[in-house]
């Protein structure tokens, strides 16, 4: 059974009919808004990718892709894990302008995720990536980025707890972000593993991005993996918000200003993964060959749960669960699709 959190005297607070109606609500309006505040259009994105092309995302550099041969071709494809590396590749193809970018609906199944209230095999999110300029990298212009997506995220909270009145007993979270280092957070607690310095860092600061993930700590290990070949491990993070219904920190966001050839260089070596340099996305990217960009990725379940306070992801979305999770959430009346 995949570990689950049951909240005392849980209830949805809508229907499962108004439940669909507001999902629909909350995807619309998130990405219209999500669009016009980083100027962002909406393009088509592949749901698997040729395994020799080295687009895929490896993620934390463990999960096992869900790969099959292709009849005709006689090659193998993957379906993608995110597209965090075929993004950038589609801005230059396309002939995205500085200041402008690009988001779609990112379809995914990673088969080696541990199954919880947050996690399912089957991830949706929007994905998007907008060309910068090579002196927008710095922490200032993320900072200013997080902000945007943040307030996008409370216009459409905002919005929805006008359409449906039974969601006021929610609380409502605010523009405001608290910026921290993983540096940082380690420094302040030390003898709680990453996840509890989360929860405990969020639970009392709010609407938190956790900056620098994928770098060693002075402790020798890094606070989360990350792969060496999107995001600049100096100008990256997550934003994090803190979910009233289940009591604990909650990630709706990795994101960050990508890799330079420099940066991609140096963590290609640190990770290991200097073998990586003969693929073609990343010849081209170490030959200066891709513009500079900023991106990430924004769970569609995780905002709707988040947003309608829902206890479980299986409430917002269709997935595969084990029985014994749906006999206990069935138990606590929390209704999986």
């Amino acid at each position: 059974m995949s570990h689950i959190i049951i909240p005392d005297g849980y209830h949805p607070l809508l229907s499962q009919y108004d439940t669909q109606k507001a999902i629909g609500v909350i995807k619309r309006q998130f990405a219209d808004t999500l669009a016009a505040t980083l100027q962002l259009h909406r393009v088509s994105a592949p749901l698997f990718l040729e395994a020799s092309t080295g687009l895929n995302d490896d993620l934390n550099g463990y999960e096992r892709k869900v790969t099959f041969d292709i009849k005709d071709t006689g090659t193998e494809a993957q379906v993608v894990q995110s597209l965090a590396k075929w993004k950038r590749m589609a801005l230059r193809d396309y002939g995205f302008r500085v200041g402008k970018g690009l988001y779609t609906d990112m379809n995914a199944i990673r088969r080696d995720e541990e199954l919880d209230n947050l996690h399912s095999i089957y991830v949706d999110q929007w994905d998007w990536e907008k060309v910068i300029r090579k002196e927008d990298r710095n922490t200032d212009y993320l900072k200013q980025t997080v902000r945007a997506i943040v307030s996008a995220v409370c216009a459409t909270e905002m919005n929805l707890h006008a359409q449906f009145p039974e969601l006021y007993e929610l609380p409502l979270h605010t523009p405001d972000v608290t910026f921290i280092t993983s540096q940082e957070l380690e420094d302040l607690y030390p003898d709680l593993t990453p996840k509890q310095r989360e929860n405990a860092f969020v639970q009392e600061n709010g609407t938190t991005f956790l900056m620098q993930i994928g770098k060693k700590l002075r402790s020798g290990k890094p606070h989360d993996g990350r792969a060496p070949d999107y995001d600049d491990w100096d100008l990256n993070g997550d934003i994090l918000f803190w979910n009233s219904t289940l009591g604990i920190s909650y990630e709706l966001s990795s994101m960050g200003i990508r890799v330079s050839p420099e940066s991609l260089s140096r963590q290609l070596t640190e990770a290991g993964c200097d073998d990586r340099r003969s693929l073609p996305f990343h010849k081209a990217l170490l030959a200066g060959e891709l513009p500079y960009t900023i991106g990430g990725g924004i769970g569609q379940s995780r905002l709707c749960m988040l947003i309608l306070g829902s206890a479980h992801i299986g409430e917002v979305q269709v997935s595969v669960w084990d029985e014994a999770t749906r006999s206990a959430c069935q138990r606590a009346g929390i209704p999986l699709l």
